[in-house]
């Protein structure tokens, strides 16, 4: 069998190394975007969020600042990026839209689908990742990094491609339906615990999520794979940001992954508005999925009535740009300029707006306005946005809904209690119960429970 651990632990670090990479792509395509924004934007009063290193520009709407070549400017960046992430699946690998994770759960069940795990479409499906995140639709990369991990075991496990003529001969026995599912099992795990960090989370996940097949042998071979995503991604980014190089190589800084680095205590009253929370996240979790249902319905009927394939193509195009135009317009236009901590809620990073709303001992710094408009938008949107022609997850934003009606609760909690500064009411924070709601509202659209929980405790203790 140690044919079967090598090639599992070369995929997980595969996959991890394929994680690094994507997000770094992201994160400097994003800081390209708001680079070449700043440019035509003079602005009239910032903010330090309580974030290291990381300011939040209030955009103002005075005569200081061009607010009309600025809002073009973000306009054409995010178009352009959502015009090439959604032509690569639409036109190059059909099969990487939107985000992969139901064709794989199809597959390993015994469903066979054209062109799944060919280069094309892992090519197709990492270009529209990187760009679809960072042009600032509500999406993750988590789907489509399950998909490209499955690629991954698939490729490597098979070493061969009839796309480029390649058939090496070794691991030769491998080449059976059986194994090739395993391996493409224990990538997907691989992909979720490179996004994640939680090699535990990655084996539950396909145990729970992925795979009806399964044995102990797998169990085991699958959680290496997955700690050798989850090492391999952590060991190349301790050392570089954004493709340069910062020094430290394999220092690993626990801060930088963990959003509460201190422990926190918590009264027996805490698990009443916990319960609250719960219900919630069942509750908008069910709407979610039903009115996505609906939308999807409906967005299948409208593209099916077009009779030619290219103006179809064209169509659901078109229909990803409408999204982001939507989003720019109610955040930056010179128009429709409602709500700024709003607006900064809804344009920021998802991931680091995540830690914005987890973070403790912010009481004030979103208000109920704020937190309700960017929870409207950021539900609608991100319903719209799933099941569009772009390779995206959902887990970001089902994180950030959570987060922001879970906010909104702990600002309630405030409003009765007040500040607590004492030991024994530092549970009525805002962040932790952004941090709770934001599990809630995953559990409720995803329908997980233990590997959510290992996901979540691994993330954020």
């Amino acid at each position: 069998e140690w044919d079967r651990w090598l090639l599992m632990g070369v995929i997980g670090t595969a996959v991890g190394m394929l994680g690094f990479l994507t997000h770094q792509i992201i994160d400097s395509l994003i800081k390209l975007k708001w680079d070449l924004v700043e440019k035509y934007l003079q602005v009239s009063k910032r903010k330090t969020w309580s974030v290291d290193a990381h300011v939040v520009i209030y955009f103002s709407t005075g005569q200081d600042g061009n607010i009309h070549m600025t809002w073009l400017c973000a306009l054409g960046a995010g178009l352009a990026m959502v015009v090439f992430s959604s032509s690569s699946v639409l036109f190059l690998c059909p099969a990487g839209s939107p985000s992969g994770l139901p064709e794989i759960i199809g597959y390993l069940n015994g469903t066979s689908i054209q062109h799944l795990f060919n280069i094309k479409t892992f090519l197709g499906t990492f270009v529209s990742c990187v760009l679809a995140v960072a042009s600032g639709l509500f999406c993750g990369p988590e789907g489509p990094m399950i998909h490209l991990g499955a690629l991954l075991g698939c490729g490597l496990s098979q070493l061969q491609s009839d796309t480029l003529g390649i058939h090496l001969p070794i691991f030769t026995r491998f080449r059976n339906s059986a194994d090739k599912r395993s391996f493409i099992t224990a990538g997907a795990g691989a992909g979720i615990a490179s996004v994640f960090r939680a090699p535990i989370g990655g084996l539950l996940f396909t145990l729970e999520e992925v795979s009806s097949f399964w044995d102990i042998r797998l169990a085991w071979q699958t959680f290496f794979c997955c700690l050798m995503a989850t090492f391999t991604t952590d060991l190349l980014s301790s050392s570089l940001y954004g493709f340069v190089y910062r020094g430290h190589f394999g220092f690993f800084e626990a801060e930088k992954r963990i959003i509460f680095w201190n422990l926190l205590d918590v009264n027996v009253l805490a698990f009443v508005p916990t319960i609250v929370l719960g219900m919630l996240g069942g509750l908008l979790g069910a709407l979610f999925v039903s009115l996505n249902m609906k939308i999807n319905k409906l967005r299948m009927q409208f593209f099916n009535s077009i009779p030619k394939l290219f103006l179809r193509k064209t169509s659901k195009l078109l229909e990803t740009v409408l999204i982001l135009r939507i989003l720019l317009m109610f955040c930056i236009s010179p128009h429709l300029f409602l709500c700024v901590a709003a607006a900064a809620l809804l344009l920021e990073n998802g991931k680091q707006g995540i830690t914005y709303l987890f973070k403790r001992g912010t009481h004030e710094e979103f208000g109920y306005t704020a937190l309700c408009t960017a929870l409207a938008f950021y539900f609608v949107l991100s319903c719209w946005t799933a099941g569009s022609a772009v390779a995206s997850g959902l887990v970001i934003p089902m994180l950030y809904t959570g987060a922001l009606y879970g906010r909104i609760i702990g600002l309630i909690l405030v409003s009765i209690f007040g500040v607590q500064t004492n030991e024994y009411g530092a549970w009525i924070d805002p962040g932790l119960f952004a941090a709770i709601g934001a599990a809630s509202f995953f559990s409720g659209v995803s329908r997980l429970t233990i590997s959510l929980t290992v996901i979540m405790v691994s993330v954020l203790s």
